[in-house]
């Protein structure tokens, strides 16, 4: 991509695809982070529903002298556990009682830091010209959450 204000020297400035991509990772996409339910507990062996709230990412700058507005858009979302396993999804999952996104633990840790990593896909216009699409996705990984991994035993009682 080759963008040359009218009233540049087309030698002196040009704007590339890698100078919109380093605008982005400067200002940086929103890092998102990752909500559990129960809570900051849950059980060996149930499922633990993970869910995220997307944030909308619209900016207008100025870069070598153009305007550029930038829209990025999360196309994956890529759960990282925190006991050796992932998963991804094209969604961000919802509260209970939705249960798109879960994971079942399978042993009993203290202190395991699940997180969210999102996949954005960006798009970009030059001086108010047609969008274009950057042609690779950027990913901004979201903070860990704190949870404990529990094991319960059951207990017979009489009624």
């Amino acid at each position: 991509c080759r963008n040359v204000p009218p009233e540049a020297d087309p030698d002196e400035t040009e704007l590339t695809e890698g100078d919109v991509i380093r605008a982005v990772r400067e200002i940086g996409l929103p890092s998102l982070k990752v909500q559990i339910q129960p809570g900051k507990e849950t059980l060996v062996n149930v499922e633990t529903i993970f869910y995220t709230r997307p944030q909308p990412f619209e900016r207008s700058v100025t870069l070598l002298g153009f305007d550029v507005d930038l829209v990025a858009t999360p196309v994956r979302y890529t759960w990282v556990h925190d006991d050796g396993t992932v998963s991804t999804t094209s969604r961000p999952g919802k509260p209970y009682p939705a249960m798109d996104v879960t994971h079942r633990y399978r042993e009993p840790a203290d202190d395991v830091h699940p997180r969210v990593d999102v996949t954005y896909r960006v798009r970009y216009r030059v001086d108010s010209g047609a969008w274009q699409t950057i042609g690779q996705t950027l990913q901004a990984s979201g903070p860990a959450a704190e949870l404990d991994v529990r094991e319960a035993a059951p207990v017979l009682t009489r009624p």
